[in-house]
């Protein structure tokens, strides 16, 4: 569990990168108000519940920052930026759906 939830807290800021980007492109206010609700979530609770998990785990800042990516971690967080960085609405909405 652990080892998990090192990796999946990783993906966190790719994650909001390519969200934001997403509700960048979206044509109205109406369409970007879910992605932004969204956002506001896991920008707050979701990142607090790894800090709590760690803490319940007794993972420290040490332990995280000694574990390596894992490879999928590192290629999914490339494609995450990659998406992001197209600034193809449908290519980001694509790989939002897989990530989350």
């Amino acid at each position: 569990m652990r080892r998990y939830l090192i990796q999946d807290h990783r993906f966190i800021d790719a994650f909001v990168v390519l969200l934001a980007s997403a509700v960048a492109r979206m044509r109205c206010l109406e369409d970007r108000v879910p992605g932004c609700q969204f956002l506001a979530l896991i920008t707050g609770k979701e990142n607090t519940y790894f800090e709590r998990s760690f803490t319940a785990l007794g993972v420290s800042a040490a332990d995280r920052a000694s574990v390596p990516d894992e490879e999928v971690t590192t290629k999914f967080i490339s494609l995450m930026h990659a998406a992001a960085a197209s600034g193809k609405l449908t290519q980001m909405l694509a790989v939002l759906v897989v990530a989350e």
